[in-house]
């Protein structure tokens, strides 16, 4: 079969990696290169490196909503299947009507749960205990289609964003291939999806900023968790920004005790061999791993050994 693939990630590239392994990848098609780094030189997106590595042929429009010149080239590619993961952008009818087999997309969750562009993200912010990945036939909503194979994964207690999104990539990438297999063998299911579904937008800077007065321990932990390698999660101590990229909750009554009239985000502990200790609205976490204002990131140790916090002080 003839694929053409459509996505730009990391995420992205493993399922493409996963294809071109077994069928003919006719071209690529990802995101236009981006400024980055304080240079701000222009990088290729992993999907588009590894499309230079293996001689894909690639296509990179800034839009392609009424692209006619776009749409008419991928006409002409005559694909079986259009592939799509993570590309960013919702697919119109002429482009969904061009593959003989249809597009198929790879999303990071278990349809209808998170339908948008940050189910991973929101999977961990929530606190879930499991998510998968889920194949589907595309149509013109946003990841509504039907949906043709499914897998379960479990989210383990401490596990970040990252460390999920490296699971998903791969297990998503054998459920791709597995999909395209069955269309392939024209023993594809196909499945309705519920009329009740829940989003998961993308996210935004302002929520990384730690409220110490309103957040609970449990899902001040989800926070950093969700946020950890995307953005940190900050407070602010003696107006420098300090990111929190690893915690744990504290559960010991005797400390709880002795602290319970102090104010949420105040200093218990910040010695190197203790730790970093902070009240918050419901009891007490330790932070394991910190990075400083224009800093490396670092365990607590070493920063408390070149940084000193002063106990009984609340941060911003």
């Amino acid at each position: 079969m003839n694929i053409l693939f459509m996505g730009t990630p990391d995420f992205a590239r493993d399922s493409l990696e996963k294809l071109h392994s077994k069928y003919n990848i006719i071209g690529v098609v990802t995101n236009p290169d981006k400024p980055k780094g304080r240079g701000m030189k222009l990088v290729a997106s992993p999907v588009k490196e590894y499309a230079i590595e293996n001689n894909l042929k690639i296509y990179q429009p800034q839009k392609i909503r009424n692209n006619i010149e776009f749409i008419e080239e991928i006409k002409s590619l005559k694909p079986d299947v259009i592939c799509v993961v993570a590309y960013g952008k919702i697919l119109p009818k002429e482009i969904l009507d061009i593959p003989t087999l249809g597009c198929v997309n790879l999303h990071g969750s278990l349809l209808p749960k998170y339908r948008g562009a940050a189910p991973i993200q929101w999977a961990v912010l929530n606190g879930e205990n499991s998510t998968g990945v889920t194949t589907i036939y595309m149509d013109e909503g946003m990841d509504s289609g039907d949906i043709i194979l499914e897998k379960e994964v479990e989210i383990e207690e401490n596990e970040t964003t990252g460390e999920l999104w490296e699971k998903l990539s791969k297990i998503g990438a054998n459920l791709l291939l597995e999909t395209v297999e069955l269309i392939e063998k024209g023993t594809a299911p196909r499945k309705k999806q519920p009329i009740e579904y829940t989003l998961a937008p993308m996210l935004n800077k302002e929520m990384s900023k730690i409220n110490w007065n309103e957040i609970e321990s449990k899902k001040l932990k989800n926070l950093v968790r969700g946020l950890n390698p995307i953005m940190g999660t900050y407070t602010m101590y003696n107006n420098k920004k300090l990111k929190f990229w690893k915690i744990e909750i504290i559960n010991n009554k005797e400390m709880e005790k002795q602290n319970v009239n102090v104010k949420p985000g105040t200093i218990i502990c910040a010695n190197e061999k203790e730790g970093l200790y902070i009240k918050t609205v419901d009891g007490i976490i330790s932070v394991l791993e910190i990075q400083g204002e224009n800093a490396k990131k670092m365990n607590i140790a070493d920063f408390l050994r070149g940084n000193k916090l002063e106990v009984n002080i609340c941060f911003e």
